[in-house]
Parts: C-alpha cells; sequence; structure tokens
C-alpha cells in the first residue's frame, strides 16, 4: 500500500527551503532564516518555528534555534520530487494543453500536490522524459539527479558577448509575459551590443533585429555563453 503524501502545507515549506537554501549556496553550513521563510510563505513566524519543529520530528528538516533551517536528506527529497512534478506539469499543460507560457506556473502549483505518482510518470513517458521545462529549468529524474549549466544572467554580461537564451527565471505572469513579447524565448541566439550605466537599459541582437530590455527583466533571463 502506498504511503501518504505529505500535507500541502508541509511540501510547500520543504520546497520553499529547497529553493532558499540553493539560492544562498552549495556550502554544508548554509541555513535558511526564518525571516526568509515568513516572506516565502506568507505565513507568521511563529508558524514557520511550529512548522521547523515540527518537520524536525517527521526528519524532513535539521532546525536550529536562530541560526535556521537546513534539509535533510528526505526533505531534499520530498522537495525534488516536488519540483519534478511541477516542471512536468508546466511542459505537459504547454505542449500537450496549449497553455501559454506565462500561465501555467499558478496551474502547477495547484495540480503538483494533488495528481498521484503514476499520472507524473505517466506524464514523463509522454513527453519522452525530457531534461528541461518550458521555461528552460532543469527537470529532476525520479532519482533525483538533473542537469546542471554554467549560464549567466543577461544584466551581467559585457558588450559583444555571444549566446544562447536558455532559462527565464520569473514566476510573475506580467513580467514573463513582457519577455516573451519582446522576443527574448528560449534557444534564441543573443549578442549584447550595448548598456546603459547605473542599471540602465541593455541593447541586444536577437536574430536579425536589435532590441532593448530593462535590468530588472534582464536579471530573470539566463544566457549560455558561447566559448571565443
Amino acid at each position: 500500500m502506498p504511503s501518504e503524501r505529505p500535507s500541502e502545507s508541509v511540501e510547500n515549506f520543504v520546497k520553499a527551503v529547497y529553493v532558499l537554501q540553493n539560492n544562498l549556496g552549495d556550502s554544508d553550513d548554509v541555513r535558511v532564516s526564518t525571516n526568509a521563510l515568513k516572506a516565502a510563505l506568507a505565513i507568521s513566524a511563529p508558524s514557520v518555528t511550529d512548522m521547523a519543529q515540527r518537520l524536525v520530528d517527521e526528519g524532513f528538516v535539521d532546525y536550529i534555534k536562530y541560526r535556521g533551517v537546513r534539509l535533510t536528506t528526505k526533505g531534499e527529497t520530498l522537495a525534488l520530487n516536488l519540483i519534478r512534478r511541477h516542471r512536468l506539469i508546466e511542459l505537459y499543460l504547454v505542449r500537450e494543453l496549449n497553455y501559454e507560457l506565462h500561465e501555467v506556473h499558478e496551474e502547477a502549483e495547484i495540480l503538483e500536490h494533488s495528481v498521484s505518482d503514476r499520472f507524473i510518470e505517466a506524464i514523463n513517458t509522454k513527453l519522452g522524459e525530457p531534461e528541461f521545462d518550458p521555461h528552460g529549468d532543469p527537470i529532476p529524474n525520479a532519482d533525483g539527479a538533473f542537469v546542471r549549466r554554467d549560464l549567466q544572467a543577461l544584466s551581467d554580461l559585457p558588450i559583444d558577448t555571444k549566446g544562447r537564451i536558455s532559462r527565464l527565471i520569473s514566476t510573475d505572469s506580467a513580467m514573463l509575459q513582457h519577455t516573451l513579447d519582446r522576443g527574448f524565448i528560449l534557444d534564441e541566439p543573443i549578442e549584447i551590443i550595448a548598456r546603459d550605466p547605473f542599471q540602465g537599459p541593455i541593447t541586444v541582437r536577437l536574430g536579425n533585429s536589435e532590441t532593448m530590455i530593462g535590468f530588472t527583466v534582464a536579471e530573470t533571463i539566463l544566457v549560455d555563453v558561447y566559448e571565443n
């Protein structure tokens, strides 16, 4: 008989710890603060502490008062499973159900908690065991392994850099649609033409045309830079 899945609140907490923990770096000493989790989950500080203490008992996290939260191996396995579910669902919605890219994140946030493991594996098979979702995010396999790439934010690239757009990391649907409307789509060749100072707009060549993009949006566009 299959084991019962954790509650949605537990899954959301563990996934938030994973994302925040990875944003802080790879060090084994990295811990996520309760304030960061409070902001990410839009819950009160006491609720964060209560959940962290509960998940210590369940083996998902290691929590030290005043130092923060870190996932255990069990917690990381759960987080990667959730990320796998989310990204496969997003890709299925785009490829098979004709969703627009800016529509899929919120839909997948709901579905990732409710569909069965069998359904997720059926999607994976149907899509040909894909490595990336429609945003260019890597999809963990059933063992939690995923493709790692050395991508750089468009906002950080110097003039004359060439590459291809490989990941769009904004979860804001309006910003994502703005990005797509300007022609910044996955696998599109890109070259940096000019940069205004003080975090001003960046001029790039996309295909045979030139366009400008604001610095804040450029931070959400990740590029696979060509080697010289």
